[in-house]
């Protein structure tokens, strides 16, 4: 039968069963697409600032265009968790190697971000061999690089909580336009504040290192990663608060007598 079809349309929308599983993946193609989201910000506020939302827009669209085709190729990404070689034993998919060169970008990228951050003024070396500058079509094709890795497993976990196509597809349009909203405000708020940077590139650091591990065959609970990040948040959050209050104190605190 027909995905889409109006009889097929109409039986799914008479289910419960699939009004349930529809909301269980629109929260978890939101809560991955956090990761897709905090890579964007950051490596888009590099650009000059008439650029940043455009870029940004376009590595959304980029990413609901990767999703919506691998949908349409549903049978062959699920094929893609089928061994292609095994070493010592242990087998590896073209699943797992497009997580284990997505995390390994990821690390390479937040690392090479944070060192630039704490050592600005840096000489040449190892992760820049020459000073240049972001360009917007070198932040697109990094945005797409990670569009693909983020697109391929978030389909294969959708094909694996529900069997209906037209379901995944209205979760990931919602999820990516839950990203177009969220985009703009979550880069403006990570550029102004600089400990936020350093969080979120820790961030990225953590999500690499699960995506490698997934590939390698070593399941990483996602409610401990996001446990973890939301942890992490409050205590920033703890902290933004704190440096507020002191600026307030300041602001407030009377000038010393005249001698």
């Amino acid at each position: 039968m027909d995905a889409f079809s109006l009889p097929y349309l109409a039986g799914l929308a008479a289910d419960p069963v699939v009004w349930a599983s529809l909301a269980t993946l629109i929260a978890m193609e939101v809560v991955l697409g956090i990761d897709n989201l905090i890579f964007i910000s950051i490596v888009t506020n590099k650009l000059p600032e008439h650029q940043r939302e455009r870029a940004r827009r376009i590595g959304i669209a980029l990413a609901l265009v990767l999703r919506l085709a691998l949908l349409g190729t549903v049978f062959i990404i699920v094929q893609l968790t089928t061994p292609v070689f095994t070493v010592f034993g242990q087998g590896f998919s073209w699943r797992d190697l497009i997580l284990i060169a997505g995390g390994l970008f990821l690390v390479w990228k937040a690392t090479k971000e944070i060192h630039h951050h704490v050592d600005p003024d840096h000489a040449p070396d190892l992760f820049d061999s020459r000073a240049v500058s972001a360009t917007f079509g070198a932040v697109i094709g990094q945005i797409l690089v990670l569009d693909m890795v983020f697109s391929v497993d978030s389909i294969i976990t959708a094909v694996g909580m529900t069997p209906h196509v037209p379901v995944m597809v209205v979760a990931v349009i919602v999820a990516v336009v839950v990203m177009l909203v969220a985009a703009t405000p979550l880069a403006n708020f990570i550029n102004a504040h600089p400990t936020v940077v350093m969080l979120a590139l820790g961030f990225l650091i953590m999500i690499g290192m699960t995506l490698i591990a997934e590939g390698f065959g070593a399941h990483v609970p996602k409610g401990y990663v996001y446990s973890a990040m939301a942890f992490s948040t409050a205590i920033e959050a703890l902290n933004l608060m704190s440096q507020r209050a002191r600026r307030k104190r300041a602001a407030h605190k009377p000038p010393p007598p005249a001698s």
